[in-house]
C-alpha cells in the first residue's frame, strides 16, 4: 500500500476513514471549499505523482456538488502526474435515470457515467448501483460490489425464521432473492406501478404471506413512499408480526423519516454508503461496508481479481 493514496471526499469522509482504519493506512490531505457562487474549490496536497490514488465519494444529496467534487478531484490528481485514479462510489446517484422516458429526455446515468470517465478516472467502483446496466455506460472497467452479504450477516437470527424476503418492487428481486439464499428464507415480490417521482401503488403480491413476518429488502430510500406501500400491501395481503426493512443507501429525503416512522417498524437497516444520523433514530441500525470497500481497494492495488 506504500504506493496507494486515499483521499476523501466531503459526502464519505467518516467511511473514507473507516476504510482507512481497515487498510492500515491514512487518508490523504486535501481541502475542499465553496466559493460563495457556489463553485467548487480543491487542493489535493498529498503527494499523487506516479502513485494509484483512490477518491471515495458517494454522489449523494446533494447531488450535483459531490459529482462536481468527485470530478475535480480525478482532474486535480491527473494534473498531479497520478499513475492511476480509481473512483470508489459508494452511492451512484443519477442511476435511476437509466433510460429515456421520451424522445427529447436524457439519459442521466449515462451522462454521469462519461463525466466521471472524461475527468480522469481509470476505473471505478460502486456499491448496489440502482440497476445492473449502469455497468455498460462506462468503458472503463466497473468493479459492482454488493452490500448484500453485509445486509446478511447484520440479519441472521434478528429475523424469525418463518419470516419472508421480499422485493417491494421488480427491479429489487434479484438483490431480495440473494438475501434469502443467504438467510435460508422464502421470497416474495411485489408488482409496483409508479404514478410520479413521488408517488407508487402496489398492484399485486407475489408469494405466500399470510400470517408471516416480512423483511423488506431494497437497494435505496428515498422518499420513503414505496416502503410505506408496500407495507401497506403487505398488510393488506395478511402479512403479521413483525415488519424489518434493510437497504443499502439511506438516501432518506425530507418526507422519508416521517412516512417511516407511522408503519409500525421493528427496525430499518442501512449501511454507511450515505451518512445516517442513527443516534436521533433508534429505530435505525446501521452497518458499515467499510470492509468491503477496503478489501476491493486492496485487490485492485495489487493487480488481484
Amino acid at each position: 500500500m506504500n504506493d496507494v493514496v486515499l483521499l476523501a471526499g466531503t459526502a464519505s469522509r467518516a467511511l473514507a476513514w473507516r476504510v482507512a482504519s481497515e487498510l492500515g493506512v491514512g487518508v490523504g490531505a486535501a481541502e475542499v471549499e465553496r466559493f460563495p457562487d457556489g463553485e467548487t474549490s480543491l487542493v489535493v496536497a498529498e503527494e499523487v505523482e506516479g502513485r494509484d490514488v483512490f477518491v471515495i465519494q458517494a454522489t449523494s444529496p446533494p447531488v450535483n456538488d459531490h459529482l462536481i467534487e468527485l470530478l475535480a478531484f480525478a482532474d486535480g490528481c491527473r494534473r498531479g502526474g497520478a499513475r492511476r485514479i480509481v473512483a470508489v462510489v459508494p452511492y451512484f446517484g443519477y442511476a435511476r435515470s437509466d433510460r429515456r422516458d421520451g424522445g427529447a429526455c436524457p439519459v442521466m446515468a449515462s451522462l454521469a457515467a462519461g463525466l466521471i470517465e472524461a475527468a480522469g478516472f481509470d476505473r471505478v467502483v460502486v456499491v448496489d448501483a440502482h440497476v445492473a446496466q449502469i455497468e455498460g455506460f462506462f468503458r472503463a472497467p466497473v468493479d459492482p460490489l454488493s452490500a448484500v452479504p453485509t445486509l446478511a450477516t447484520t440479519l441472521a437470527g434478528r429475523v424469525p425464521e418463518d419470516a419472508v424476503v421480499v422485493a417491494p418492487d421488480l427491479g429489487a428481486a434479484e438483490r431480495a432473492a440473494a438475501l434469502a439464499e443467504r438467510l435460508d428464507l422464502d421470497f416474495a415480490v411485489l408488482q409496483k406501478r409508479r404514478r410520479s417521482g413521488a408517488l407508487v401503488e402496489i398492484v399485486h403480491v407475489f408469494g405466500d404471506v399470510r400470517g408471516r413476518s416480512c423483511l423488506l429488502v431494497d437497494d435505496m430510500i428515498s422518499t420513503g413512499g414505496t416502503i410505506a406501500e408496500a407495507v401497506r400491501a403487505l398488510r393488506d395481503a395478511g402479512a403479521e408480526g413483525e415488519m424489518v426493512v434493510a437497504a443499502t443507501h439511506g438516501v432518506l429525503t425530507t418526507p422519508a423519516r416521517s412516512r417511516l416512522a407511522g408503519l409500525g417498524l421493528r427496525e430499518i437497516v442501512l449501511t454507511d454508503t450515505i451518512p445516517v444520523d442513527a443516534e436521533t433514530w433508534p429505530m435505525v441500525r446501521v452497518v458499515s461496508v467499510a470492509p468491503l470497500l477496503a478489501d476491493a481497494v486492496r485487490r485492485i492495488a495489487g493487480e488481484g481479481s
